[in-house]
C-alpha cells in the first residue's frame, strides 16, 4: 500500500472532481447538489433534463447556486443530435450538411450561434464537434454526425466549429478521438476494431485532430475503439499509447481530455464501470463522462471509491489523479474568465440555421427530364424509417412531413418499414402523390427494396435522402439534405411545395 502524500479529504475531492455524471429530471437532485459541495466539479445534461431554455437556465442556476464554477456539460452537436431540441427537431443542421456546403465561415457562424443559445442557458462545456473522418460508408453510429469522408474537408470544418463555439464562451469537446470514422460497429453496443496502419491512422483519423488542437479546442473525448496498430491490447480510452504517447506527446494537447460515456458496452461490457475509469485515468483521461445511462448517485459513489481504492492500492499514481483533477478546475477557471463579446456577438436568435440546411440541400433530376414542378395538391409522405441509432435516440422527430403538412395542408404521412412496405405504402398513398422519405439508404437493403417498388409502380415519387446520400440518385426529384434535423425538413419541404 502507497503513503500518501496528500490529506484523504483532499484525495476523495479530486475523485469527485474527474467525474462527469448524469441525472434524471428537469431540477437538480439533493444527491447531486451534495455531491457539489463535497467535491463534484462537472454535470452532464441530456434530453430528459430539458423542456425549454427557461427551464434549463434555471436548472443551471441551482446547479451554480451550489457551485459557481461548475462545468455545466451537453451532448448538443446540433443536427441529428440535439439535446436543446430533442423534442421538436434542432435549428442547425449537422457536420455532414456544413461539410457539403463547404463554407468554413458559415461553420463557424453556425456553431458560434449555437454557442451563444448554449451560453444563454448556462452551459459551458459543449461535447462537440464531432471530428470523425466518416470514411467508412458502413458506419452506423458516425454517418451524418461527420463533416464528411475527406480528411482536409473535415479539419478545416471543425476548426472552424470550434473556433466559433469557443467564442461564445462555449468550450468545444472535440470527439471521438483518434476517430470513430472507419467503424462498422457502434460502440454504445460492443467494441470496434479499426485495422488501418498507423500510418493511416497519423495521416486521415488524425488530420481533424490536429486542426482541433491548432484552433485551441478546451477538450478533447476519447474513443472507445481499439485500434491494433496504435495499441493492440486496449481500447482508446483506456489506452496510455493513445491518450499520453500520442495525444499528449506526438501532437502536443495540453488540454482536458473526457472520456466517451464509460456505461456505453464497449467499456461496460469488457471492464466494467468501475475499472474502466480508473484504467481511463491512469492512460491519461482527466473527466470521465457517465450518465447517459446510469444517472444516480449510486454511480457517483462506485466510481469514486472505486478511483480511491485505485489510489490507495497503487494501482493508480495519485499525482496522476491530482493532475487529471487540476485540469477540470482549469478549464473551469476559463468558462467563468471574463470574455469580451465579438463584434458578430448575436443580441437575439438568428436563423442562419435555416440559411445553412437550405444551402446543404442537393436536388437531382433524371437525365433529359425537366426540374421539378413545385406541388400544388397535399402529397402523401412514405417515411422509411430505420432504428435510429443510440446517440441520436429515437424521441427526437425528423422528415418533411411536418413542414408540408404546413405548406400543404392536407398532406398525409405514414411511417413503413422492413418487407413490405413499399406496398403498404402504395396502399395507404392511394392516389396522392408519393414523397419518399429515406435515412441512409445505402445501409438498409430493405429501404432499397421499398424504394424499387414504389418507383415501379409511381415513377414520379420525389426521393427524400435524410442521411449520407451514398446511393444513387432516383426519383423524379432526388433531395439530399445531408442530415434529419428540423431545418434540413424545412428547407426540403419549401423546394417540393415551391416556396
Amino acid at each position: 500500500m502507497t503513503t500518501l502524500a496528500r490529506r484523504p479529504d483532499t484525495l476523495t475531492r479530486d475523485a469527485l472532481t474527474v467525474l462527469q455524471p448524469g441525472f434524471t429530471g428537469t431540477t437538480a437532485p439533493d444527491w447531486l447538489l451534495r455531491r457539489l459541495g463535497e467535491g463534484l466539479a462537472s454535470v452532464g445534461l441530456f434530453g430528459r433534463n430539458i423542456t425549454s431554455p427557461e427551464q434549463l437556465a434555471a436548472l443551471t442556476a441551482q446547479l451554480r447556486a451550489e457551485r459557481d464554477d461548475v462545468l455545466v456539460a451537453i451532448d448538443e452537436e446540433g443536427g441529428d443530435v440535439t439535446r436543446l431540441e430533442v423534442r421538436t427537431g434542432s435549428s442547425f443542421p449537422g457536420n455532414h450538411a456544413l461539410g457539403a456546403v463547404d463554407d468554413v465561415e458559415l461553420t463557424r457562424a453556425v456553431a458560434h450561434e449555437l454557442g451563444h443559445r448554449l451560453r444563454a442557458c448556462g452551459v459551458n462545456l459543449n461535447w462537440a464537434p464531432s471530428a470523425d473522418v466518416n470514411s467508412n460508408p458502413a458506419n452506423p453510429v458516425i454517418g451524418v454526425r461527420s463533416f464528411g469522408a475527406d480528411p482536409e474537408l473535415v479539419a478545416r470544418h471543425t476548426a472552424a466549429y470550434v473556433t466559433g463555439l469557443q467564442a461564445a464562451g462555449v468550450a468545444a469537446c472535440t470527439k471521438h478521438f483518434p476517430g470513430h470514422g472507419d467503424t462498422s460497429v457502434d460502440s454504445h453496443h460492443a467494441l470496434p476494431r479499426i485495422d488501418a496502419s498507423r500510418s493511416v491512422v497519423l495521416d486521415r483519423e488524425l488530420s481533424p485532430f490536429r486542426a482541433a488542437i491548432a484552433a485551441g479546442t478546451r477538450a478533447v473525448m476519447s474513443a472507445h475503439i481499439l485500434i491494433p496498430s496504435l495499441d493492440p491490447d486496449r481500447p482508446a480510452t483506456l489506452s496510455r499509447p493513445v491518450l499520453t504517447d500520442l495525444l499528449r506527446g506526438e501532437l502536443g494537447y495540453t488540454g482536458l481530455i473526457v472520456t466517451d460515456g464509460m456505461e456505453m458496452q464497449a467499456i461496460a461490457g469488457t471492464y466494467g464501470i468501475e475499472r474502466g475509469s480508473v484504467l481511463a485515468i491512469a492512460a491519461g483521461a482527466d473527466a470521465i463522462c457517465v450518465g447517459g445511462g446510469l444517472s444516480d448517485d449510486e454511480t457517483v459513489r462506485r466510481l469514486r471509491d472505486a478511483l480511491i481504492k485505485a489510489v490507495r492500492a497503487g494501482d493508480l499514481p495519485e499525482d496522476r489523479l491530482a493532475d487529471a483533477a487540476e485540469r477540470v478546475r482549469t478549464l473551469a477557471r476559463w468558462t467563468t474568465a471574463p470574455r469580451e463579446p465579438s463584434a458578430t456577438e448575436p443580441t437575439e436568435p438568428t436563423d442562419i440555421g435555416l440559411q445553412a440546411a437550405r444551402r446543404a440541400v442537393e436536388t437531382t433530376y433524371p437525365a433529359g427530364s425537366a426540374p421539378l414542378e413545385p406541388l400544388r395538391e397535399p402529397p402523401y409522405v412514405a417515411a422509411f424509417t430505420p432504428v435510429a441509432n443510440f446517440a441520436v435516440g429515437n424521441e427526437t422527430p425528423w422528415g418533411v412531413a411536418a413542414e408540408l403538412v404546413r405548406l400543404l395542408p392536407g398532406t398525409r404521412t405514414g411511417t413503413f418499414t422492413g418487407e413490405g412496405a413499399a406496398r403498404a405504402a402504395l396502399t395507404e398513398a392511394g392516389p396522392s402523390r408519393i414523397v419518399a422519405v429515406v435515412r441512409d439508404e445505402h445501409r438498409h437493403p430493405w429501404m432499397s427494396a421499398a424504394l424499387d417498388t414504389l418507383l415501379t409502380a409511381r415513377p414520379d415519387t420525389i426521393v427524400v435522402e435524410m442521411g449520407v446520400p451514398q446511393s444513387p440518385r432516383r426519383g423524379a426529384a432526388h433531395l439530399a439534405t445531408h442530415g434529419a434535423a428540423r431545418v434540413c425538413g424545412r428547407a426540403a419541404a419549401e423546394i417540393i411545395a415551391g416556396e
